[in-house]
């Protein structure tokens, strides 16, 4: 079977289930990533909610944590640092969320060099990913 001619196949992340639906059924974030610390979507959710509430540079914390875990499972399930990382695959949202909350953060406690480096990898991921995140 000839393999993807145009660059490397779609990295999908596996499903994590249990965290997945802890926080869909509205537990704490904070209780979810002491329980899954390396669930990116838990550091995803806190550090929006750090956005939301005015604080950037916990929410920097936040999502540098969760970008850094979901490069870890990035590279678990096969990816070699570039290539699409899809949006509409659920388990990837987290590190695309993550990812667009630390060009957020960066954006907002003035690290311009750090929101452009973010931004850019958000859309080389998922062109669709910006859009969806509120990052255009």
């Amino acid at each position: 079977m000839q393999g993807n001619l145009l660059g490397p196949e779609p990295t999908l992340l596996p499903d994590r289930a249990e965290p997945q639906a802890a926080l869909e059924r509205g537990d704490d974030p904070v209780a979810v990533a002491k329980a899954w610390p390396d669930f990116s979507e838990a550091w995803a959710a806190l550090a929006e909610g750090a956005l939301a509430g005015g604080e950037p540079v916990a929410a920097y914390a936040y999502a540098r944590t969760g970008y850094h875990r979901g490069l870890d499972q990035l590279r678990r399930s096969g990816w070699k640092g570039f290539g699409p990382v899809p949006w509409s695959h659920r388990p990837n949202q987290g590190f695309l969320r993550a990812l667009a909350a630390l060009a957020k953060a960066a954006k907002e406690i003035g690290d311009t060099e750090e929101y452009e480096r973010c931004s850019s990898f958000l859309a080389e991921s998922d062109p669709s990913a910006p859009g969806e995140l509120g990052l255009v």
